[in-house]
């Protein structure tokens, strides 16, 4: 019935066909991970599963599209496009258009994209004289940046500030100042950026109605690159489980990315701790390298990290 599954080696077809709650799959590059995703859908969709009790997050629309495609051409079950498969902010929209009322949204809110988050903090600031001043202050790309590393680590200002900005440290109570009235201009005019998506999407698993409802609303959920992902979207997932759905994360914390937008890769090596009986795959098979640069990878003496001892060798 699954003659597809032939295609795939063996730690990638426990993968695609693992019944545990919780699942840990570290792949490193070129491991065919991707595959092992799409497998997992078209295996879920083709034992049954109602494709629109599974939700499928990445950090790209091109990803969604990739998989659900594959996905669809492995179970010749034109139903997997059914499935909810996104990026986290494209999920969060729509989710929050169902359940806006349990947050105080209004649904017909506006999403800004950063360039328009950015040029309304732009607008305030030369609305509360910052851009005429003798001393420099931040422009609009590295406003846009702070306040996104502040909400998405959830660190005071000054300590953001002091880590990441430290030129900007004189700065700090204008800066606060600007940020509180991008905020307030944000809930006059109706609308919320990126980061406010997830901020509001936490928000709505943590309520006592929505909560619930929307645990229960997938049977399966899978992530892609875990390592990628910051505490809110890590909090995201974690409220989402409950005691009848299942959660499989894919990644490796040797391609950790994203640091620059408060990715912490924290969350894939302590993803079973906060999921007890995590059972743990490693793709270790590499399809794209040639022999010389994987022998290179693992000649001896190369500094370890943390993914190398979570997944091993490539081979």
């Amino acid at each position: 019935m699954f003659a597809w599954l032939n295609g795939l080696n063996e730690q990638q077809r426990r993968a695609a066909t693992s019944d545990s709650r919780a699942l840990l799959v570290v792949a490193g590059a070129g491991s065919g991970k991707t595959k092992t995703l799409a497998s997992r859908v078209a295996h879920l969709v083709a034992s049954g599963a109602p494709p629109n009790r599974i939700l499928l997050l990445t950090f790209t629309r091109r990803a969604a599209r990739e998989m659900l495609a594959r996905a669809e051409r492995l179970a010749g079950n034109t139903s997997a496009v059914r499935v909810w498969g996104g990026t986290f902010h494209s999920v969060a929209n729509r989710l929050l258009r169902i359940y806006s009322a349990d947050v105080g949204l209004d649904p017909s809110f506006t999403v800004m994209d950063q360039s328009d988050g950015a040029d309304m903090m732009n607008l305030i600031r030369s609305e509360l004289g910052h851009g005429t001043r003798k001393r420099r202050f931040p422009k609009k790309a590295t406003l846009a940046a702070i306040y996104s590393a502040v909400v998405n680590t959830e660190k005071h200002l000054e300590e953001v500030l002091e880590r990441r900005f430290p030129w900007c440290g004189e700065e700090a109570d204008s800066i606060g100042d600007l940020f509180s009235a991008y905020m307030r201009r944000k809930r006059e005019q109706g609308v919320l950026d990126y980061d406010d998506l997830l901020l509001y999407w936490r928000a709505l698993t943590e309520s006592r109605r929505a909560g619930p409802a929307l645990a229960a609303a997938f049977d399966h959920i899978l992530v892609d690159e875990y390592q990628d992902t910051n505490e809110i979207q890590a909090a995201i997932l974690r409220n989402l489980r409950s005691e009848s759905n299942s959660v499989m994360v894919v990644g490796d914390d040797a391609q950790a990315i994203y640091s620059f937008r408060s990715a912490s890769v924290a969350n894939i090596l302590e993803f079973p701790k906060h999921h007890p009986g995590c059972e743990i795959i490693k793709l270790e098979q590499n399809y794209r390298s040639t022999q010389q640069i994987l022998d290179a990878s693992n000649a001896e003496g190369r500094p370890k990290t943390g993914a190398r001892h979570l997944y091993g060798r490539v081979r």
